[in-house]
């Protein structure tokens, strides 16, 4: 059962590989930098390969053999629309970890499950953090309340973000807040509301998440927002960035902001991990005026991605699903998905 982990050696590429390894498999691993690919591949006694994803014979090449891919190179919005379609051409089950609304919204296109099912496989982005738990809740909500038009996600907790993580938020900062609206994805104006997670109101503010566009194609609610606490400090410096976010909008801002980033970012250690668990709520209402939500209880959430992803890959090696094409985790592996996970709480749901 061949595995092909590209972005092996990046911060959630590395907890993937070192937790597939633990689980038996034996990754083939992949990406740009071939002295740490070969570094990693040297400890962990791998197989390596290093190539861009523009070099599409090299791709190829390496996915005739391979029946998996877990996509670990972000930002996804410059890699991920290369591995999807290569992973179509040689019938190579797709999986990602990506948070990214355009991304979502482009391996959910007709085309691309149109030619998805025609080769038998399974594209499945959002494999960790950014959808299982938010998209497991949702669909847990869609069946408790069936006519449910409007559905608001937030998550609370976590630590310090990781170099991939921070320059995703750095493109997401120049696109705006993008909400879901009547079923169609549209730009909005600042948001905040206050959210139980379960130890009191806290105040929150809409983010651009995946499920703006995973939970549409989950539930087909269509008004949906996602939210995350945040300080009076940070409210007050995300409104003004959302006026000011033409200045994020130029190339070479977005490289120098980058190149910051690779400077300065690490990404938390294990202990910081450990010490940081997240709580995950949702809540679902429709024109009725019924209302219900739901929480879960979940590790840090780079320890969500990393035991997620390989737990969805292994389902899909161990042929523990059905179907084909384009699929999010709760479509492709239930709404339980999130409590099969280490460290993670059943799905608590409450009425109201």
């Amino acid at each position: 059962m061949s595995v092909l982990i590209y972005g092996a050696y990046g911060y959630s590429g590395q907890l993937i590989t070192r937790e597939a390894c633990l689980r038996g498999l034996k990754p083939i691993i992949a990406g740009r930098n071939p002295e740490k690919l070969k570094a990693l591949a040297v400890e962990l006694d791998l197989e390596f390969h290093s190539f861009d994803l523009d070099q599409n014979n090299s791709l190829t090449e390496v996915l005739h053999d391979t029946e998996l891919v877990i996509h670990c190179a972000g930002p996804f919005s410059k890699t991920a629309r290369q591995m999807i379609d290569a992973c179509i051409k040689t019938k190579t089950h797709y999986l990602d970890i990506t948070g990214e609304i355009d991304v979502f919204e482009y391996a959910h296109s007709s085309e691309v499950d149109q030619a998805a099912t025609q080769a038998g496989i399974v594209v499945c982005p959002g494999v960790g953090f950014d959808v299982i738990p938010t998209d497991c809740l949702a669909k847990t909500l869609k069946e408790a309340l069936p006519d449910a038009d409007k559905l608001v996600l937030g998550f609370a907790g976590g630590s310090a973000i990781s170099p991939g993580t921070a320059k995703t938020t750095i493109e997401s900062l120049a696109q705006g807040l993008l909400i879901r609206k009547e079923g169609r994805i549209v730009r909005s104006k600042f948001k905040q509301r206050l959210i139980d997670f379960g130890n009191g109101e806290k105040t929150c503010m809409a983010i651009s998440w995946g499920d703006v566009s995973t939970a549409y194609h989950s539930t087909g609610i269509p008004d949906i927002e996602v939210y995350l606490p945040a300080s009076t400090k940070t409210l007050t410096t995300m409104k003004l960035l959302q006026r000011l976010r033409w200045l994020l909008k130029p190339t070479f801002v977005q490289k120098l902001l980058k190149k910051y980033v690779d400077e300065q970012i690490e990404g938390p250690d294990s202990n910081k991990r450990s010490l940081n668990p997240s709580t995950v709520w949702a809540e679902a209402s429709n024109g009725r005026g019924q209302t219900v939500q739901a929480r879960v209880k979940t590790l840090n959430g780079y320890e969500v991605t990393k035991f997620g992803a390989i737990h969805v890959a292994l389902a899909l090696l161990n042929q523990e699903h059905s179907g084909s094409g384009s699929m999010t985790p709760s479509l492709l592996l239930g709404k339980d998905l999130i409590s099969e996970l280490p460290g993670s709480s059943p799905i608590t749901v409450i009425n109201h």
